[in-house]
């Protein structure tokens, strides 16, 4: 049977869509926050980190990639200090923050490191997107009940498909975050990667009651700094604009998922 899953390379976005989000950022709204959870068996994860990053600057945000998952660098010393001064400026809409076991160094008695979270983002008044990647665990502990859409990766691998399940279960139940975005590291498969979306997405929808909002494919090959998709624009896109807020008649509606028949997370 035919799959009903749209297709991501027809899909477009209004003409004035850009235009509209840098008025949002220049009537001097609050920052968006952007976590990407971190998946260990995605060898692609620079190059999708910075397609992502790179479709927030298209919009016209500056995006400040702040990088706390196991696989970052070490954190400069000068950011227990001066958390302004340890962020490094890559380019004119660009900003990054090794911070490699920083949120564990700052968890209170309960648990929580959210207020370093705070912290980094008064250190950074300059971006108008936080694009925050980290252990699933960790961000359950920086979030904590933050209206936010977690970004997923995840390739063809089936042992980053179960990791990146296991980080939206957790996210799930620890945070009650319902909703999440896919971004998939593919070499030349994107039927493939299109099967390896719907699955998720229907396991999460069986067996968590989740919701995988945007679904997205990038060749791993191209180069990091290729102009993004018309798919990553759209899921950029929703990630700026605020769930609360009325419509700002720029938005785009979510996706209809088709079904391809759930999935027993075990069988990844």
């Amino acid at each position: 049977m035919r799959s009903t899953y749209p297709t991501y390379e027809d899909a477009s976005t209004p003409a004035d869509q850009a235009d509209g989000l840098r008025r949002l950022f220049a009537s001097g709204r609050r920052q968006r926050l952007v976590p990407v959870a971190f998946n260990a068996h995605v060898d692609c994860t620079p190059i999708l980190l910075e397609r992502l990053a790179g479709a927030f600057t298209e919009l016209g945000a500056h995006t400040l990639v702040v990088d706390a998952a196991d696989s970052a660098p070490r954190a400069n010393a000068m950011a227990e200090v001066d958390l302004a001064a340890a962020i490094e400026t890559l380019g004119p809409n660009m900003s990054y923050l090794a911070a490699r076991g920083l949120p564990l160094r700052h968890v209170n008695s309960r648990g929580s490191c959210e207020a370093w979270l705070n912290a980094v983002e008064q250190a950074a008044p300059q971006a108008d997107v936080v694009l925050l990647h980290a252990n699933a665990r960790d961000l359950v502990r920086l979030l904590g009940r933050r209206e936010v859409r977690t970004v997923l990766t995840t390739t063809l691998d089936p042992a980053s498909l179960t990791d990146a399940y296991t980080s939206m279960k957790l996210l799930a139940q620890r945070s009650g975050l319902m909703t999440f975005d896919l971004l998939t590291g593919m070499a030349g498969a994107p039927r493939a990667a299109q099967r390896i979306a719907e699955r998720l997405a229907d396991t999460a929808d069986s067996f968590l009651g989740t919701v995988v909002r945007e679904a997205v494919w990038l060749d791993k090959r191209e180069p990091a700094t290729s102009p993004a998709t018309p798919a990553l624009a759209r899921l950029a896109a929703n990630q700026l604009l605020d769930p609360e807020a009325p419509d700002t008649g720029f938005g785009l509606a979510p996706l209809t998922l088709g079904s391809a028949g759930a999935h027993d997370p075990q069988a990844f």
